[in-house]
């Protein structure tokens, strides 16, 4: 029965967590404007391609519960549950938890939604700067100036979700590290 809790428990990690930390590493490149100048995927593509990131993170998420309910158990099996290397571990795992619901989703889904729009401006006219709404008329706070600051703005909210992704990231390898390496155990790995 432990091997078969071990298993599942390291099945359930390389399938659940895996595709999130690829997935969530890749989403903030997508929602990232292309900086001044530099041609980039159509703003449609990019989107598309952030939402379908997001959909992987947000269902391997409800797949992931599986990975400490499973480790749970195996360290019962073992009689580890009390052992400082385990304890650490979930520890580290409460703390990428954490951060993938409270930091990384809300901040992914966040920068999923339609920028803000001045009132009565269109898209194009903000990203070809001509402040003008459909009628050709002029919106105040609308242009090159706003459209650039929105996606300054975007950037960096995009550059620190890559910053808690990599973290994130750098969480579970310190996790797998202490399920290979196990410190203190007596099995000479």
């Amino acid at each position: 029965m432990t091997a078969l809790l071990l298993s599942l428990h390291v099945l359930a990690a390389i399938v659940a967590i895996g595709p999130i930390t690829v997935a969530a590493s890749m989403f903030p490149r997508y929602v990232r404007p292309p900086g001044e100048g530099v041609e980039g995927p159509p703003e449609r593509d990019r989107q598309q391609a952030a939402a379908l990131l997001h959909r992987i993170c947000r269902g391997y998420t409800v797949l992931g519960v599986a990975v400490p309910v499973f480790g749970v158990a195996t360290g019962a099996r073992l009689g580890v549950l009390t052992d400082a290397w385990l304890l650490a571990s979930i520890v580290l795992t409460v703390v990428a938890a954490a951060l993938l619901t409270a930091v990384i989703l809300p901040g992914q889904r966040s920068l999923l939604e339609p920028a803000a729009v001045p009132e009565r401006a269109t898209r194009g006219d903000i990203a070809d700067g001509a402040g003008r709404d459909g009628a050709g008329r002029d919106v105040a706070g609308a242009g090159a100036g706003a459209g650039a600051g929105a996606a300054e703005d975007r950037r960096s909210a995009a550059a620190r979700l890559a910053m808690t992704t990599g973290i994130f990231n750098l969480l579970w390898a310190a996790v797998v590290v202490l399920m290979i390496v196990r410190p203190g155990s007596t099995t000479g790995v």
